[in-house]
């Protein structure tokens, strides 16, 4: 069998891009560039606890990765409530 091998620094790499997108999707909460409740804030969320979780393969970190994991499920169970429940009417 061949397996390929990849640089530990491609894992961690892929970590500080999550770690990015959590300061952008935070930062475009805060300025009110997006809403708490759209689909788009719920997959940049889940992106980026999902990349944060790739770069602690590299340098594991228990309570890190449960917080990531926490992130994956409350994201995920977001985008499936935004993508099956209609959105309420502005008044």
């Amino acid at each position: 069998m061949n397996f390929i091998i990849v640089n530990p620094d491609v894992f961690e790499m892929i970590g500080v891009a999550g770690f990015a997108l959590y300061v952008i999707n935070y930062s475009l909460l805060t300025l009110r560039f997006m809403d708490g409740h759209s689909l788009s804030y719920f997959i940049l969320n889940l992106l980026a606890a999902a990349s944060v979780l790739v770069g602690l393969t590299v340098s594991f970190n228990l309570a890190s990765a449960m917080i990531q994991l926490f992130w994956v499920a409350m994201s995920s169970l977001g985008i499936v409530l935004r993508l099956t429940r209609p959105t309420p009417a502005l008044a």
